[in-house]
């Protein structure tokens, strides 16, 4: 069991973590500024919305052409070459000289490089630490919130200060900043697989890890549940209004909690609490059909939002289950599938709230992830065996 003043003295984690922690500020900035750039420019709210979120949405696409690479680049390199080409990007953008579809063109690319990304740096973080992973995963969950604070807060006052320009030129130096990091800190890791054809390999890398029983039920239980809730959370301003910032913060207030603690525990704790915390992330939400006023509205989602740090215990059990060369495919998977399962799930939240309220549907939404979590029980059980035979193995590999 590690603790994080233990992970944090492995100076290869620690450049990990810094570069981790520059590059969401730097990609919180651009979020605000972009969408501030292209409302400025066109009026369109729905323009707006969609420049805020059009980062998210290559991880599907990547995830199913290009994610074999994850354990195929050297990750040092490759790390280092998305942050100077997301530097790059914002520079070109802060110039104000493109049109609306190159715009949209150069946040698409970018978003591509950071879904590779980020599976390259999970399994960087597994072969750095080992038997830390978990503790070094929770720490890098929990410096995504504080970090989402500190880059939209800073990416706020620069807006007002020197617009959106100035404020992308800035996040574009949080970039190159991030990228020396990674050159000062990280050494020089040989990829873990080979060969030829990423779009191929992809396929077959895919196909191994869904065709393996075990890892298919981890993957859903990654996806689904917390999915489905995080479509309850994008109701959240109809349902409160004005009030409406107060749920956000309580919701990122309960799960920087669930993330350390769960993170600190023992491995076997952890797995024991998996099934306890999804049951814990859904069941406050069912209350949302009574309407509980704000305040015990906050309350209920804190407590909710403690769950998510179910997600470790989940990646533990996937990582026991992948054979070592599929460790960069197989988490940059569950990544990519969770955020595109949160986007599917929000607009069916939000189609669900026009049809019969927002209270109504995050309640639904709550009895979903309930009934999913339900069918995954022989995955998220506290009494789960990870052992596979070697043949299993040897094919998964294949």
């Amino acid at each position: 069991m590690a603790t994080y003043r233990e992970v944090l003295g492995v100076t290869e984690f620690r450049a990990l973590f810094a570069g981790h922690s520059t590059t969401v500020v730097a990609k919180n900035m651009q979020q605000l500024a972009l969408a501030s750039l292209v409302f400025a420019t066109t009026g369109s709210p729905l323009l707006a919305a969609v420049a805020f979120l059009a980062g998210l949405l290559p991880h599907a696409v990547v995830a199913l052409s290009l994610l074999s690479l994850a354990d195929r680049l050297p990750p040092r390199g490759a790390l280092i070459a998305f942050d100077l080409g997301r530097a790059a990007a914002l520079g070109l953008l802060a110039g104000g000289v493109l049109p609306l579809w190159a715009i949209f063109a150069v946040v698409l690319l970018a978003g591509a490089g950071d879904a590779l990304a980020a599976a390259i740096r999970l399994a960087l973080v597994a072969d750095v630490l080992r038997d830390g992973y978990v503790a070094g995963r929770a720490l890098l969950n929990i410096v995504v919130g504080v970090m989402q604070v500190l880059g939209y807060a800073v990416g706020g006052v620069l807006l007002s200060l020197v617009g959106a320009g100035g404020a992308l030129c800035t996040a574009a130096g949080f970039s190159l900043l991030a990228a020396a990091v990674t050159r000062s800190g990280l050494r020089r890791h040989r990829p873990r697989g080979a060969g030829r054809g990423a779009l191929r390999s992809t396929w077959a890398g895919n196909r191994a890890i869904l065709g393996d029983t075990r890892a298919r039920g981890l993957l859903w239980a990654h996806w689904i549940p917390n999915g489905l809730i995080v479509g309850a959370e994008a109701l959240y301003i109809p349902y409160a209004g004005a009030s409406a910032s107060v749920l956000f913060v309580s919701a990122g207030v309960g799960m920087l909690v669930g993330d350390a603690v769960i993170g600190r525990l023992g491995a076997a704790t952890r797995g024991r609490l998996i099934l306890p915390a999804l049951v814990l992330l859904a069941v406050p939400y069912l209350a949302f059909a009574w309407r509980p006023p704000v305040p015990v509205a906050a309350v209920l989602v804190a407590v909710a939002s403690v769950g998510f740090g179910s997600t470790l215990g989940v990646q533990e059990r996937l990582l026991r289950v992948l054979p070592a060369a599929r460790h960069g495919q197989g988490l940059g998977l569950a990544m990519s599938g969770m955020m595109t399962m949160q986007a599917v799930a929000v607009a069916l939240a939000g189609a669900t709230a026009e049809m019969f309220g927002p209270t109504t549907a995050m309640a639904m939404a709550a009895a979903g992830s309930l009934a999913v979590t339900g069918a995954l029980l022989p995955h998220v059980a506290p009494r789960w065996r990870a052992a596979r035979t070697a043949a299993a193995a040897l094919t998964a590999v294949r």
